[in-house]
């Protein structure tokens, strides 16, 4: 511990001596640490979204207009005793127009739609049906081949004469998790490389201070300092460089949640998600990550010019 400022001293000399590339190593870490903190709450939101997607996967099973109340009794028991079903709703038919009148309500209007929401119909011509809920989204079409099984000629034949049609919403679930899916498999490529970068500037700026010291590392080598002795100042160089980083990244983070996140969460439900993370373990693992990455790269270095 009594060499500790003697190491303090020589890693900021060297940052000194090295001005321009430790500059540079510094904006980097500030950059990837930036975008990760950034892209992390992202990346979580986004895997929120996977999760409530999965969560919200039903099976609409859509019966004759004209069913009867023992159909549709009959129906709704043979759905409930099939396997991995956790549970089924029924939608009559003027709870169908209702939930229609609701979604036109929220939306733009157009047309005839002025009519569905603001006038009395002549007519339902919307059907009963059952929301089917399996119980885990990988059943899915599984059940739904339990409600309409193929019959004899190839064709579905549904567990009662009521089902007129099943829909199991698949091809719009599968969008919406093709597109997450995406975002987050290229964010997460462009802070691996993120972190590429930062590694290999660190290195690069290490082994600028080693070149510079070579002589005075000569020198410690034959007056009998051990390897760890030369080591250190180049360690700390590295920590420091991803610790004024980190510290700069976060006080930018600071000041954009405290300035645009925090007042948007309460009108925007997708900028909310981003509160899945909380600030004080994200800037923790942020300020870890950077001083890993610190290391990585001085230690990439070191091993190589100063290895015994």
């Amino acid at each position: 511990m009594s060499k500790l400022p003697f190491f303090i001293a020589e890693s900021f000399r060297a940052l000194r001596r090295n001005a321009a590339p430790s500059i540079a190593a510094m904006v980097t870490i500030l950059v990837t640490t930036l975008l990760l903190g950034v892209l992390i709450p992202v990346l979580r939101a986004s895997a929120e979204t996977n999760s409530g997607v999965r969560s919200q996967l039903e099976i609409h099973v859509f019966l004759g207009s004209n069913a009867t109340k023992a159909q549709i009794g009959r129906t709704g028991k043979a759905l409930r005793r099939l396997d991995h079903v956790k549970r089924v709703e029924y939608v009559s038919k003027s709870d169908a127009v209702k939930i229609l009148r609701q979604r036109v309500g929220n939306g733009p209007l157009k047309g005839g739609f002025h009519q569905l929401k603001n006038s009395p119909l002549p007519a339902n011509p919307l059907p009963p049906s059952f929301n089917v809920f399996p119980d885990s989204p990988d059943h899915l079409d599984l059940v739904r081949h339990e409600i309409a099984p193929s019959g004899p000629n190839g064709k579905p034949k549904p567990l009662t004469r009521a089902i007129q049609e099943v829909n199991n919403g698949r091809e719009e679930a599968n969008k919406i998790l093709s597109v997450t899916g995406a975002v987050k498999l290229v964010l997460a490529a462009l802070a691996g490389m993120l972190l590429v970068a930062s590694v290999l500037l660190i290195a690069n700026t290490i082994r600028l201070s080693i070149y510079a010291q070579r002589r005075e590392v000569e020198v410690m080598r034959l007056v009998g300092a051990t390897n760890w002795f030369i080591r250190w100042p180049f360690i700390i160089e590295g920590i420091i460089v991803g610790l004024v980083g980190a510290g700069c990244a976060v006080g930018l983070l600071w000041v954009g949640k405290v300035t645009i996140v925090d007042p948007l969460a309460s009108d925007f439900a997708l900028v909310n998600n981003f509160s899945t993370v909380g600030f004080v373990p994200l800037v923790a693992a942020l300020v870890a990550a950077s001083i890993a990455i610190s290391a990585l790269g001085s230690g990439l270095v070191l091993r190589r010019f100063l290895r015994v």
